[in-house]
């Protein structure tokens, strides 16, 4: 007779497997979101959908070979989970899925030294009694607040509870951290003041990825937040194709060449009817 795991057991003793695998591999990983969550900024934890861990830059190829070699498969990859490339997930018959992150949405200082940063003042949790690197409170805190920023609903509570109805002192540690991690702009989005950065580089990004702008809003963002002239060039590039891994998922298998050449022609034709639509919301 099988028994379904529930989905809180499986989440805390997949936490543990990730960190065992990390652990062997020589990798340093922080958990991050959901059960990872301190209960002093969440009381009523909620552990989730999936494992969230943010990896050092460095660590993401042993990571990547050290998954693989347990049985989890690549889900979708850096380049087309998100417009900040910040992800990469993996996927398990029995612990599903886990969000490797090698940088997070909004922290502008370089990966590696923000990771450092975050894991100088690390703390401990425990997971199927397996110690598991977190961030300090105030990290946690403020990645709750950059994950706002991102024009998530559901976190819109913790936005509220970990800096609109913090005490002054806990919102003058976040405050500081913010200006560490350079993550002022994403910061002012979540907290809505994203305008004191109108005409800056990442402004029109920030502007559409919190207002839950269009496709094509998105992408102009993008383009205006590239660093280099190599990295918009890349995106002029990418911006007419197809993401295979996203129709792959829609579609419940690999994409064919009908699939692929049906999606090209009918992305734009979205792409001017969300345009209108939002025009004719007046939004």
């Amino acid at each position: 007779m099988e028994t379904a795991i529930p989905l809180s057991v499986r989440l805390r003793i997949g936490r543990a497997a990730v960190q065992t695998i990390a652990g062997r591999a020589g990798v340093d990983v922080l958990h991050i979101k959901g059960d990872a969550v301190d209960p002093s900024l969440r009381p009523d934890v909620q552990g989730g959908t999936d494992i969230d861990v943010l990896i050092r830059p460095a660590h993401v190829p042993a990571m990547d070979r050290a998954l693989r070699a347990y049985g989890w498969t690549l889900y979708s990859t850096f380049a087309n989970g998100s417009p900040f490339a910040h992800a990469q997930t993996y996927t398990h018959p029995v612990w599903g899925y886990v969000d490797v992150h090698r940088l997070f949405p909004g922290i502008g200082r370089e990966a590696g030294s923000a990771f450092e940063l975050l894991w100088q003042d690390r703390g401990s949790a425990v997971f199927a009694e397996t110690d598991c690197a977190v961030p300090s409170v105030t990290a946690q805190a403020t990645v709750l607040v950059l994950n706002a920023a991102r024009g998530r609903s559901d976190a819109l509570e913790d936005l509220r509870r970990v800096w609109f109805d913090a005490d002054e002192h806990a919102r003058a540690r976040i405050d500081a951290l913010v200006t560490e991690l350079d993550a002022r702009t994403a910061f002012d989005a979540a907290i809505g003041q994203l305008e004191r950065h109108r005409g800056e580089r990442d402004y029109r990004l920030w502007k559409a990825v919190s207002e839950n702008g269009t496709r094509l809003a998105e992408w102009r963002g993008r383009l205006a937040a590239a660093r280099t002239l190599r990295a918009r060039v890349l995106l002029v590039a990418k911006a007419p194709l197809v993401n295979t891994e996203h129709l792959a998922h829609e579609l419940g298998r690999r994409p064919r060449a009908g699939d692929v050449l049906v999606e090209f022609f009918a992305r734009p034709a979205r792409g001017v009817r969300e345009v209108l639509r939002r025009r004719g919301d007046g939004s």
